[in-house]
């Protein structure tokens, strides 16, 4: 029983010592960049009330969530998403306020999910929020601090996919199929079932041209120039408002100048249901799912009472993680530890000269040696936990012990 306390339940896990520090610097960077584009602090609770992110919301499924009850017997859930709480947060605090808001934040979220098996179940997501706009300006901003601060968290090589939700929504309105058969095939597209979804059209009795764009997905993945050739395929409102949205955008991430960062694939899929224009997906090496999410979500926060367009983003920053250590991305330190061991009879001197080491920055840890113990295991101690400096003062004078 014992040896089984010391193990985490399945999707959760310790994080200490230099990778802890690694995701702490990470989420430092993030920060930073958010902080120089006006984004302000805001924190949620852990736990809200269940309405909070119910299925109207269109956030995570309600078996999905992990749920208990308080004292008045009240259901709460631990939070599964950052957006629908930041949504709450913005109706209630700034109900009157009819200009921008641009906020930031960093908390947990827990899924509860089959799908999730293999993977956390809890995990860190940093993000900002806009609201008060529905302009190209704001979606280009948001996805130039995106990439702005992947870039500052030592990323070289990674894309982010950019698509919008109408072009699939009119796609399946000139389609003119079933609820179900709609279902069926965002799956299929959602899971990039390509072949699945061809197999699946030749059953349904849809108009040619239609069907031709459906089995184009693949293709419409690109630059703006594609975005170009996407225009004509089909004359429907829904999709040439998102061509021609996502246009504008690409305009605003060249005045950026990342526009090298984006794709634009017409067939990406939402992953919330709350999504009602812009959407996208961050991906680099080292890890198969997406590293950031995001998109436009108009109507969410009118349903907490303020009627707001608003657009975001959420890193993952244990993905982000992964990624960075499976690259061998080098991260600078944040501290410098030292190790200063001492004499019994030299705690004043001890407690004088790691003062004087504080006060010019330096990170002191301070510890009296043992007599049964010889220099040599602290310096393995030092060397084992990632100390960059050992010294020792004994006999009243201080000297350095090399760490090799």
């Amino acid at each position: 029983m014992k040896k089984i306390l010391l193990h985490t339940p399945e999707g959760v896990r310790d994080l200490y010592n230099d990778e802890c520090e690694k995701k702490l610097y990470l989420q430092q960077r993030i920060h930073q960049v958010l902080k120089k584009y006006g984004y302000r602090d805001i924190q949620t609770p852990s736990f809200e009330f269940f309405d909070i992110f119910s299925k109207e919301k269109g956030t995570v499924p309600s078996n999905q969530m992990y749920k208990f009850f308080d004292r008045d017997g009240e259901t709460l859930v631990l939070r599964p998403d950052m957006t629908p709480a930041m949504a709450r947060c913005v109706s209630k605090y700034y109900m009157e306020e009819d200009m921008p808001i641009r906020l930031c934040y960093t908390g947990q979220t827990f899924i509860n999910s089959a799908e999730h098996q293999g993977k956390l179940k809890e995990c860190t997501q940093t993000g900002g929020e806009l609201y008060g706009e529905n302009k190209p300006e704001s979606d280009g901003e948001i996805l130039a601090v995106v990439i702005e601060s992947l870039f500052d968290c030592g990323l070289k090589e990674f894309q982010i996919e950019v698509g919008h939700a109408w072009f699939i929504n009119g796609l399946f309105e000139e389609a003119g199929i079933n609820e179900e058969q709609e279902e069926d095939l965002r799956n299929l597209i959602a899971n990039k079932n390509f072949f699945g979804m061809e197999e699946y059209l030749s059953e349904l009795s849809i108009p040619d041209p239609v069907k031709d764009v459906f089995l184009s997905l693949p293709s419409l993945t690109g630059s703006g120039q594609m975005l170009q050739q996407a225009g004509k395929l089909l004359k429907n409102e829904k999709i040439a408002g998102a061509i021609s949205r996502l246009e504008k955008i690409y305009h605003v991430l060249s005045c950026y100048g990342c526009e090298k960062y984006v794709t634009f694939s017409l067939s990406a899929m939402a992953h919330r249901n709350y999504y009602t224009g812009m959407i996208f997906a961050g991906y680099t090496y080292g890890t198969g799912d997406a590293i950031v999410t995001g998109g436009r979500y108009d109507n969410l926060v009118k349903q907490f009472g303020k009627e707001t367009p608003s657009v975001g983003f959420a890193i993952n920053l244990d993905r982000l993680l992964t990624a960075v250590l499976r690259q061998k991305i080098e991260l600078p330190s944040t501290s410098d530890l030292m190790l200063m061991v001492y004499d019994k009879a030299l705690l004043k001197e001890a407690l004088k000269q790691a003062k004087i080491y504080r006060d010019q920055g330096q990170l002191v840890t301070l510890m009296r040696k043992n007599e049964d113990l010889s220099l040599d295991d602290y310096k393995d101690y030092a060397i084992r936990n990632n100390f960059r400096e050992m010294s020792y003062l004994g006999e009243e004078s201080i000297r350095e012990v090399a760490l090799s």
